[in-house]
């Protein structure tokens, strides 16, 4: 664009609450701390959080990330990752007498023991959530094999035939769709009138809050913009919600890079979040990014405050 044309003039819908969350912000804290106490390298299991830029900025300093234990050296310290991990992972690391730190999110942590509690009741556990994700091996790991039933679609809570109807609990991954796990447990507890669930809803305030920011953006843009990573359930659910909620075009972007200017065509307003494991610094690099091509106005759409705060591991605690 030459500097005699004018840019076209966009309002950009900025979504708060948006972007890291007290459990990702106390995983990647552990990481760092863990670098600064010990020395590097440090080891992590597993993605600390899915956001590439966060992973590169800690190998920088010091984290080495590994799929499983057995990448990690004798003597070596290692961190679980914020998705949680089944039991077998910190009973092997003390077969092999690693010192590890455990970055869970104190969220996934509270499925754990309720599923515990529930199983300990003799009830059958039905795991609503998505197949592979790290939340839900750790999450069904907990329990021995064949314990918990994963349901995946309003379909699976149709097709289900548990063990005994009147003897079955539920509950969730943390970063589900708010709407769409509702839609499962109403199927759930109209088929089956007895079944227990959490005693506090399983989706986390912060996927909770995100959702509902983005719901109340999406019917005002022409286009929404969600930052974070594929693997990143949360934040693909914000893409899913957007849509959803009326917005013709809703896209993922991991970084400004990832832009389809072409498909994005000349909006007049944007909406624009961040998943939970997205840092800010990648909204404003989006942000920039717009200023080379419209006259940006930027306007906070808030719908509440977070100040949820999580305390480190006692190994750590300054």
């Amino acid at each position: 664009m030459s500097e005699t044309q004018a840019k076209p003039p966009l309002t950009l819908l900025l979504a708060s609450p948006r972007g890291f969350c007290a459990g990702v912000d106390r995983a990647i804290q552990i990481v760092e701390l863990a670098i600064e106490k010990y020395g590097p390298p440090v080891y992590v299991r597993h993605e600390i959080v899915h956001n590439r830029y966060v992973v590169e900025e800690l190998e920088r300093k010091g984290a080495i990330f590994v799929e499983e234990l057995d990448e990690v050296p004798a003597g070596a310290k290692v961190i679980f990752s914020a998705h949680g991990v089944p039991k077998s992972v910190p009973e092997e690391a003390q077969s092999r007498e690693l010192f590890f730190l455990d970055a869970t999110c104190p969220l996934v942590s509270k499925v754990h023991v309720e599923a515990e509690r529930l199983h300990e009741r003799g009830l059958e556990i039905l795991l609503i959530g998505h197949a592979g994700h790290p939340e839900v091996i750790g999450t069904m790991g907990q329990l021995p094999d064949g314990a918990v039933s994963l349901i995946e679609t309003v379909a699976d809570a149709e097709a289900l035939q548990p063990r005994d109807p009147e003897k079955i609990a539920f509950v969730t991954q943390t970063t589900l769709s708010v709407d769409d796990t509702a839609e499962i447990v109403a199927v759930l507890r109209r088929r089956f009138p007895s079944i227990a669930g959490p005693h506090k809803e399983d989706i986390c305030y912060a996927t909770t809050n995100r959702q509902e920011a983005v719901k109340s953006i999406a019917p005002k843009v022409d286009a929404m913009l969600v930052i974070g990573a594929p693997n990143s359930s949360n934040s693909m659910r914000l893409v899913e919600v957007a849509e959803r909620a009326g917005c013709a075009y809703a896209a993922l972007v991991q970084r400004a890079s990832d832009i389809d200017w072409a498909a994005l065509g000349t909006p007049k307003t944007l909406g624009l979040t961040a998943g939970a494991s997205a840092p800010e610094i990648l909204v404003e690099e989006v942000i920039d990014a717009f200023r080379q091509h419209f006259s940006v106005t930027v306007e906070m759409t808030s719908v509440r405050r977070e100040s949820v705060q999580f305390k480190l591991p006692r190994a750590l605690a300054v």
